[in-house]
């Protein structure tokens, strides 16, 4: 069951005393400056087929298609509604995994319809600052639908910042002496940057056609305000890429020192086998019980075998030790 977050009215830059509820749409008329942004959390095909149809865009869009999820953003145009889907992220340290949701926005001439899933990029606090700053909001829903990007491109740099700060863990990792490589910390990394990179490096051509579009009917503060968002994706883009890359510089540096440390283990195992081996061969050809032996009526024969063995092992040591086996 979807929940209305807030509705509200905003004539001239300011809202309106009604009650935060859907049936305050019907007022619209009656203001006829005005514009609504009504916001839901995970409404269900009802319950946006009913804000629609006040609106009177209901014969405009496909509200299933509007509520299917989406993998990548998204900017059509259907009628005189702007459809925009974005990505929002947010960083969970624990898992070491960064959370997407999405943002749905519908933006008429009179109207914003902001459908949010996940817990990232809340709007509460930004309709908040919006409304403390009227002359933003003169400018009506472009203003509204800008500010939103402005404010999901903005949380990608702390989501970025949590996981810059596993990423610099796990080199400093592969690079200490001593302990195990974490190879499979560094693939689950790996795997959680992709899963990001892929909608964040798909974000900037839509919103560059989105620009385009607003220099029509848009103040060109918005359309500027909209500019500058799309700079600061960029460099979020650049940074996305560099932690990937790092990510890529570390696995493989990783996996060499793994194959380097599983050669040593080899060459370590190989010295023990082959020292332990000697006095193996020789007890075991002792043990055959031949009649004629050599040194086997001496007295001396036990000892004599015995230093052998050890003059033999001692020697294998030496050598190996000499060439780093041991």
């Amino acid at each position: 069951m979807g929940v209305i977050v807030d509705c509200a009215l905003y004539d001239q830059g300011r809202r309106l005393a009604y009650d935060p509820e859907i049936d305050t749409l019907q007022q619209l008329d009656e203001h006829p400056g005005s514009f609504a942004w009504i916001g839901f959390a995970m409404p269900n095909v009802d319950e946006l087929s009913e804000a629609c149809d006040r609106l009177g865009i209901s014969d405009e869009i496909d509200v299933h298609e509007i509520l299917a999820p989406h993998r990548q953003p998204v900017l059509s145009v259907e009628g005189k509604v702007v459809h925009v889907v974005l990505r929002t992220a947010r960083y969970v340290d624990r898992d070491e995994k960064i959370s997407l949701g999405e943002l749905t926005l519908l933006v008429t001439e009179r109207a914003v319809i902001s459908i949010r899933y996940g817990h990232a990029s809340p709007l509460s606090k930004l309709r908040h600052e919006l409304e403390s700053e009227p002359e933003l909001l003169h400018a009506g829903p472009p203003a509204v639908l800008v500010a939103i990007i402005e404010q999901v491109i903005a949380d990608y740099s702390p989501a970025l910042n949590g996981f810059e700060q596993d990423v610099i863990e796990v080199e400093r990792d592969v690079f200490s002496d001593g302990g195990p490589q974490p190879v499979r910390r560094l693939f689950r990394l790996k795997s959680e940057v992709r899963t990001f990179q892929s909608p964040l490096e798909a974000l900037p051509e839509p919103l560059a056609r989105l620009s385009r579009l607003l220099r029509r009917f848009a103040h060109p503060d918005v359309v500027e305000d909209l500019n500058e968002a799309i700079d600061q994706l960029d460099r979020t883009v650049i940074r996305t890429r560099s932690l990937s890359n790092l990510l890529d510089a570390a696995l493989t540096a990783s996996l060499a020192q793994t194959s380097i440390q599983q050669n040593e283990d080899m060459r370590k195992i190989s010295a023990w086998v082959a020292m332990a081996a000697v006095p193996t061969l020789i007890a075991g050809i002792y043990g055959m019980n031949f009649r004629e032996m050599p040194e086997l009526d001496s007295a001396l024969g036990y000892p004599i075998v015995m230093a052998a063995m050890g003059l033999i092992v001692f020697g294998l040591y030496r050598f190996f030790r000499k060439n780093d086996w041991l």
